[in-house]
């Protein structure tokens, strides 16, 4: 596999060296050359998930890994399902909170962790990532205990909910998570930093593990596919995918299962007011305002990282502009969603609850849609309670984690600052 940097052409890599680099030159991201298309789509669907997205995978990074390596990874990181549930006759959910740390990105964390454990070959390195919620704790889960691999986790203070900070704070040993008295976009500006810093990149043997990385990005490609499995052929006749969008990483993902062939008609953008997408695409007009806080935490993002990669899928011919379409959700419609939901027997949070209320308003009577439920409810249970307004129990892995002391750092928004703190701790 060949991938190329969608800022500086001259910048290529194979797949292991962008998965180790995570960022190339002058913070540009990597690209595939080329993406396959896959023959005999309905046979493929037919294989169980493992199986199928051993061959997806291998469709896209070839036998770089060596012959029987991608089986492993695979097996060793696609350890829970990822069903598809029924909501009414028009829309269904793909669940894809069934890991180990309840959230969509434990695919792509744990398939990051099995893959740059076996390519370093015991060379020490550190992943510095930020997170607005999810990401930290599975990236944490996926890498904790692994050797000569030292994680390094930026949130926003209090900018997160209590459980999804307990998650990934608590661990210890070779995590370590800091706590940065800003927003989201200001932790992901320090993460651009570090990677600019050749003290740094170089000293500690910097690596990403945000959905930048070619590796966590390739993993979410899979259960698209797995969603598209579980569907009738009518329903895939004209399926429309209605994405929760923060950074657009699952958005991309899915964009290129649909490159390579699965049947997907169009998608949908569902963002909460941080709606710099929704409004590019009405305006053309790409005009970032500065990020606000929201119940749906996770998509607080103003300048999301992997838009370029979405451009390129569409300027290099893969996809037509028109199968995607933004919406933009306030406060008051995602309560009214979750509502809706609850009403229909299913308990969703804000996140999906706003892509629920996205594809809800937008498919016509010939279409189908399945929304993505990116966390568990409970992740977000002081708000699903508050808006729904009844109990809700917790699952056994919140419950392990949620009367443990947080041992994240708190440190202004400064890199100077983040740059000596984590000199101290890891040199």
């Amino acid at each position: 596999m060949e991938l190329v940097n969608l800022k500086v052409a001259s910048d290529t890599a194979s797949f292991s060296g962008a998965v180790k680099r995570g960022l190339g030159q002058n913070q540009g991201l990597y690209f595939p050359t080329s993406i396959p298309k896959l023959e005999d789509i309905d046979a493929l669907l037919e294989k169980p998930f493992v199986e199928r997205s051993v061959e997806v995978l291998t469709a896209l990074i070839g036998d770089e890994l060596g012959e029987g390596t991608l089986q492993e990874i695979v097996e060793a990181a696609f350890t829970f399902p990822a069903p598809v549930v029924s909501v009414n006759d028009k829309v269904a959910t793909l669940e894809l909170f069934h890991g180990p740390t309840l959230a969509f990105k434990d695919f792509g964390g744990r398939f990051m962790a099995q893959v740059l454990s076996r390519i370093s070959h015991g060379e020490p390195i550190t992943i510095l990532t930020a997170t607005s919620g999810d990401t930290g704790a599975a990236v944490a889960h996926a890498f904790h205990g692994i050797p000569n691999i030292n994680v390094v986790i930026l949130f926003p203070k209090g900018k997160i909910s209590q459980l999804q900070e307990k998650l990934f704070t608590t661990l210890g040993d070779n995590i370590h998570t800091v706590a940065i008295e800003s927003d989201f976009d200001a932790c992901q500006a320090m993460v651009k930093n570090a990677f600019d810093d050749p003290d740094v990149r170089e000293g500690l043997h910097l690596n990403s593990a945000n959905s930048i990385n070619i590796s966590r990005l390739l993993a979410q490609v899979c259960y698209y596919f797995e969603a598209v499995s579980q569907l009738t052929a009518e329903q895939r006749e004209e399926l429309v995918f209605s994405v929760p969008s923060g950074n657009f990483g699952n958005l991309t993902a899915g964009m290129i299962a649909k490159s390579m062939g699965l049947p997907i008609k169009r998608f949908v953008a569902a963002t909460n007011l941080n709606d710099t997408v929704p409004r590019y695409l009405k305006t053309g007009e790409w005009a970032p305002n500065p990020t606000v806080a929201t119940m749906s935490n996770a998509m607080d993002v103003s300048q999301p990282n992997n838009w370029p990669r979405i451009e390129a899928l569409i300027e290099r011919g893969y996809l037509d502009k028109d199968c995607l379409r933004g919406e933009c959700v306030d406060e008051e419609y995602t309560q009214i969603a979750m509502r809706q939901l609850a009403q229909q027997g299913y308990t969703s949070e804000p996140h999906a609850a706003i892509a629920y209320r996205a594809v809800s308003h937008d498919l016509s009577d010939s279409e189908y849609g399945v929304f993505l439920g990116t966390a568990h409810p409970a992740k977000f249970r002081e708000t699903v309670e508050n808006v729904l307004g009844s109990p809700l129990s917790l699952p056994q892995a919140l419950v392990d984690c949620s009367s443990k002391e947080s041992q994240a750092v708190p440190l202004p928004a400064d890199y100077e600052a983040l740059k000596a703190h984590m000199f101290s701790i890891l040199k």
